[in-house]
């Protein structure tokens, strides 16, 4: 696999192997993506592909002409990629799965499920206060920096907020199936994200 490719999450489930035990498992829908764009450089080839199909009016005039340039169908993600060796590739080519192989390693990136505003426990793992009675520091963030010096609190202190919506990679992933017929890739372990969220993988 040259480039990367995206796809979006099942869900997840469990196989069973030879010895009988148990092993988790996430279902991808990867691809097929379509090559959009291709711009090449002395170092290295950026590599744009299309996932989803979408309804023209979705999109903006800019992306519509994007799209009409080359005679392609409109995509709703994009995503591009880094590549020294192209392998023949045109614009309007369709990548599937077929180049993953079984027991493969790949790298998954997605957007992690959002918890919304918490606080210190759930969010930094701090420990909470004494639970005894008269105690009126249970789940507070007690002392946050000095006093008159330096008199302000340093940027990035560990305090509440926004918890999880960011992005996360999970490095050499296992291959465990691929149904080609359906597009679905089964890995080993875990993926970030929702059901339905867009993921985008690479080979490690």
């Amino acid at each position: 696999m040259a480039i990367g490719m995206i796809g979006e999450k099942v869900g997840m489930t469990q196989l069973f192997n030879d010895k009988g035990l148990a092993i988790p498992v996430t279902l991808l829908k990867i691809g097929p993506c379509t090559v959009t764009q291709i711009k090449e450089n002395e170092e290295y080839t950026k590599i744009q592909i299309g996932y989803s199909l979408v309804k023209p009016n979705k999109l903006s005039k800019p992306m519509l002409g994007h799209f009409k340039k080359n005679n392609l169908p409109c995509f709703q993600y994009l995503k591009e990629y880094r590549s020294k060796n192209i392998e023949n590739l045109n614009i309007g080519d369709v990548i599937r799965i077929t180049n993953i192989k079984e027991n493969e390693l790949i790298n998954i990136s997605g957007t992690s499920s959002g918890k919304g505003f918490s606080g210190y426990q759930k969010r930094h793992k701090f420990s909470r206060g004494p639970m005894s009675h008269g105690s009126k520091n249970h789940r507070e963030p007690g002392s946050i920096g000095a006093g008159t010096t330096p008199g302000r609190v340093f940027p990035g202190k560990r305090m509440a907020g926004r918890m999880g919506h960011t992005k996360v990679t999970v490095k050499n992933i296992k291959v465990v199936k691929i149904d080609h017929e359906n597009n679905i890739l089964i890995i080993k372990g875990c993926v970030p994200g929702k059901k339905g969220n867009i993921i985008y993988i690479n080979k490690a």
